[in-house]
């Protein structure tokens, strides 16, 4: 892989408004938590308050609309508000100013997750929109993780797409590609979701549990979140799971996240994000021993299913 450093040096360009945005929550910006993901829902400028506070990944909802732009939130698209200005360009603008970085400790790729909403779910709409963001991720490969057949090379930036049907086939069609799909646990082992195509798992705290935080949690939860979690890591794929649902108190939340925390979660994403902050300063998750951004392709494959399964470092992406 080229020295990002030095290829970063073509995104000047990009600079314009979102430079802007970018050298500023660069001055402003808290310590780094390799752990927090952002949840930004319909925010008009969500990028910068997710890097402000220091989260190494954020879910930005976006809708096609007209002149082939990505708008975002799910509502009717705004002028100006695509996921190409007030996203990608600021972001990857601050990775060059960083020498090819977006923090000093930078330890992983940043997540950022594209989540396609609005009313029309027409599978072929969808799919035009996909190839949409594939034609301006394009324009920042240098900088983003890929997957080139099963060999996965980490970059600055992840991006996962969730929300668009059949996106899976049209992601394992492709000879290189910048995005990959989202996943759940039912993908562990699986030979047609290997972690080439869905290296991370991603669902929200009540899908799999009762607890909602406000009792402690029984011994068979616990067990069960440990276990999961676990699971995930063999199968060589990071794990990001969803707070409470909107409503529950600050404390309920909180007790979510260390539980998330101790069992060794690699994400944890809130819509609570000075919440979620200020928590994982004062109680800050140490991951599984890992690499930095590595410089070189990661080759990995599904598991048989009669293999014995082994404990084995990964990459994140």
């Amino acid at each position: 892989m080229q020295d990002i450093a030095t290829v970063a040096g073509g995104l000047v360009g990009l600079a314009g408004a979102g430079g802007a945005i970018s050298v500023a929550v660069l001055r402003r910006a808290r310590p780094y938590l390799p752990t927090g993901h952002a949840l930004t829902g319909t925010s008009a400028y969500p990028l910068p308050t997710a890097l402000k506070l220091g989260f190494a990944g954020m879910t930005a909802q976006v809708r096609p609309g007209p002149h082939g732009e990505l708008y975002l939130g799910s509502g009717a698209p705004q002028p100006g508000r695509t996921l190409r200005r007030l996203v990608l360009a600021p972001l990857f603008a601050r990775a060059h100013a960083g020498g090819g970085r977006l923090w000093r400790n930078q330890q992983a790729p940043f997540r950022l997750v594209i989540e396609f909403g609005g009313d029309n779910r027409d599978t072929e709409a969808l799919l035009r929109a996909y190839r949409m963001l594939d034609r301006q991720l394009q324009d920042h490969a240098a900088l983003l993780s890929k997957c080139r057949g099963d060999e996965l090379v980490p970059g600055v930036v992840t991006v996962t797409v969730t929300g668009v049907v059949d996106v899976r086939e049209l992601l394992a069609a492709q000879p290189e590609r910048y995005a990959f799909a989202d996943g759940t646990f039912d993908d562990l082992g699986s030979h047609s979701a290997p972690p080439s195509l869905v290296p991370m798992i991603s669902e929200p705290w009540n899908r799999r549990f009762g607890w909602d935080g406000q009792e402690a949690i029984t011994a068979e939860e616990r067990h069960q979140l440990h276990a999961l979690i676990r699971a995930a890591h063999e199968d060589g794929r990071t794990v990001r799971i969803c707070g409470l649902p909107e409503g529950s108190s600050r404390r309920a939340r909180a007790a979510v996240w260390s539980e998330l925390g101790a069992a060794g979660v690699d994400v944890i994403a809130d819509t609570d994000l000075t919440g979620l902050a200020r928590h994982l300063r004062r109680h800050p998750v140490s991951p599984p021993p890992r690499s930095h951004l590595p410089t070189r392709a990661v080759r990995r494959s599904a598991p048989r299913p009669t293999a014995p399964r082994t404990v084995t470092h990964h990459e994140p992406v």
